[in-house]
């Protein structure tokens, strides 16, 4: 008996993981399909991207080395 709902249990929990990754890709789909809709409309408004998109990152620029600010000596 016990056995039984393992494998049940087993089976839905992966039944629930192929439907959510089925989902994110279906979701993922929609987006790409958006985001070229709204690209296709701004052409047709006349807006050509420069191809120079600055990216954004969240790590700190670093220092140049022998200029760190906590030099000794």
């Amino acid at each position: 008996m016990a056995e039984n709902n393992v494998e049940k249990f087993l089976a839905d929990q992966k039944d629930m993981e192929e439907r959510r990754k089925m989902l994110i890709d279906e979701l993922l789909r929609a987006k790409a399909a958006a985001i070229k809709d709204f690209d296709d409309k701004l052409a047709k408004l006349g807006y050509q991207p420069d191809g120079t998109k600055s990216r954004r990152s969240h790590h700190k620029k670093s220092a140049p080395a022998g200029t760190a600010k906590n030099q000794k000596g």
